[in-house]
């Protein structure tokens, strides 16, 4: 509820600062008093947007702060979700810079209008003609008969379950849009796969495969190097084994002659022994080397294959060609898999539905039963307001389609008068007749579900007396269950408040501004008087106010 109200620098507000208790709060004033600047600064903590036309003197600031009772309200998950702190005294502050600029903060945290609004909306409610086309709507008319059938936790159960089927629905739809593209390229991807498999790629055989090219390619050439090795190694006479020997030969008697010698005849027979295994390595090679043109057409041919691969696919290496094949496996694969998966996804699909139809039927069966309730009460109340013959049809067809908040369709369907055909509320009811109904509304809700503070403005206007009064006793009776403000003319509402602020205008210092003050018991017989009979007080008026208040 709204607790203190601080204006500063506003219209014709100087500064001012206000606090208000629970129950019913009137608030009267003569015809361009100020109310509706009251109301303006109001909207602008609720997240209205501002201009420089706000402000009373242009080169200050205009500052409006609230503070609210929040604690009935169950705000800490919005709070949270907002990153605000929660503090059950919440202050609201908003600033309007000279310069035209707004900022607006929740406990001193900035915030911008949106979160501003979303908060505004669940702390007050400014009840006006304009409201009244909510009724017209299925959204708020499917809201008031949910209250009524304590639908709160069935319709989150519905919603967590709408969300999966949606989610699910989604998946399967890009499923099937990539089923429709995999089908393109899945015949290309097969080809490129195949032909990757058919390779027989085998990470760094590029390197002996090459090698093995060069030697089959120039086989003559070695051959005819190796034998001119060998010759070299293994001629009798002047060979390099048969000089090595007799070099071997030659150190090993002077070593016998002197142990200083040992040392060098060891290197020289290392030198033997090493060329002795080089000689015999020669002669394997040259007995094991022989002309392959088959194998060399082979190994040309794989690797013109590679090289054609990796100039298709635009690699270096056949680590890339091996992880493009692998890649393709997958994309083949899941085409492959696609009705499998897409098969699985509408099972998903039929198991939410189903939970979703069980809920949508609890959440009919739930509303059907409240209809004649909220029927009844409604046209009992409105007989109260001065329309005796207004009726309702509600109708409620269960049908196919999920919405938000279930599978109902709502037919809200109004007639005022007697033998009158039924017809959509917004055809069929006046401005006043609507304003009338939301007022009813508001009252069969405020016993269901708590409310935001609601404000009235002038919500009597036009009205009789009698209905006037009977308007004043609904706003009393909803006082019981929340804070309600009623802007009025009429005394017969002014009287029944528990709480009485006058909205006026004052001259100071040749300026015109407008003050609020709360007046007392003596000063409201004054005013509820002077708005019976005029300025001129008479003692029937006084009597009369005092017969009201009483």
């Amino acid at each position: 509820m709204l607790t203190a109200l601080t204006i500063k620098n506003y219209a014709l507000i100087d500064e001012l600062q206000v606090n208000f208790n629970d129950g019913f709060t009137i608030i009267t004033g003569e015809t361009g008093a100020g109310k509706s600047i009251l109301l303006g600064g109001l909207s602008l903590i609720l997240g209205k947007r501002a201009d420089l036309s706000s402000l009373k003197q242009p080169d200050e600031k205009c500052v409006i702060e609230a503070v609210f009772d929040v604690k009935h309200y169950a705000l800490e998950a919005f709070f949270k979700d907002e990153d605000l702190d929660y503090e059950p005294q919440t202050i609201i502050r908003r600033e309007i810079l000279p310069s035209g600029k707004s900022r607006a903060f929740v406990n001193d945290s900035p915030v911008n209008l949106n979160s501003l609004q979303s908060l505004g909306n669940q702390l007050v409610d400014i009840h006006s003609q304009h409201q009244t086309l909510q009724l017209t709507q299925n959204d708020f008319q499917f809201q008031v008969i949910d209250a009524l059938a304590g639908n709160d936790e069935n319709l989150v159960e519905y919603s967590e379950y709408l969300v999966q089927y949606k989610k699910f629905k989604t998946e399967l739809d890009e499923l099937f849009a990539l089923k429709a593209e995999a089908i393109k390229e899945h015949d290309y991807n097969t080809f490129l796969l195949n032909e990757l498999e058919e390779a027989k790629l085998v990470d760094g055989e590029m390197e002996s495969l090459e090698s093995e090219y060069e030697t089959l390619n120039n086989i003559e050439d070695i051959k005819e190097r190796l034998s001119e090795a060998y010759q070299l190694l293994g001629e009798e006479q002047m060979g390099i084994m048969a000089m090595l020997s007799n070099l071997k030969n030659a150190i090993q008697k002077l070593s016998a002659v002197s142990s200083k010698y040992e040392d060098l005849f060891d290197r020289v027979n290392s030198c033997f022994i090493e060329m002795d295994d080089v000689f015999g390595e020669v002669d394997a090679l040259q007995e094991n080397l022989e002309a392959d043109p088959m194998r060399l057409e082979v190994v040309n041919l794989k690797l013109q294959g590679i090289h054609n691969l990796m100039q298709k696919h635009q690699t270096d290496s056949i680590t890339e060609l091996i992880e493009i094949r692998n890649e393709l496996s997958k994309q083949v694969a899941v085409t492959q898999n696609l009705d499998e998966t897409i098969a699985q996804k509408e099972a998903d699909i039929a198991t939410m539905a189903s939970k979703l139809d069980t809920v949508s039927k609890e959440i009919h069966k739930k509303r059907m039963n409240a209809i004649p309730d909220l029927r009844g009460q409604l046209q009992a109340i409105l007989s109260d307001l001065g329309m005796p013959n207004a009726q309702f049809k509600i109708e409620l067809v269960l049908g196919d389609h999920y919405f938000n908040n279930g599978k109902d369709s709502l037919s809200f369907l109004f007639s005022a008068n007697k033998g009158g055909n039924f017809n959509d509320l917004k055809k069929a009811a006046s401005g006043g007749e609507l304003s009338r109904i939301m007022l009813a509304i508001k009252l069969i809700l405020s016993n269901y579900i708590q409310l935001p503070t609601i404000m009235f403005d002038e919500i009597d206007s036009g009205v009789s007396g009698e209905i006037s009064n009977k308007m004043g006793d609904i706003m009393l009776q909803m006082s019981k269950n929340m804070q309600v403000f009623s802007i009025t003319h009429l005394p017969q509402i002014a009287a029944k408040g528990h709480s009485h602020f006058k909205v006026f205008k004052e001259d100071v210092d040749n300026l015109t501004q407008t003050n609020l003050v709360k007046l007392n018991h003596d000063d409201r017989i004054v005013e509820i008087a002077q708005m019976l009979g005029g300025k001129e007080l008479s003692s029937s008026a006084i009597a009369h106010a005092k017969e009201l208040l009483n």
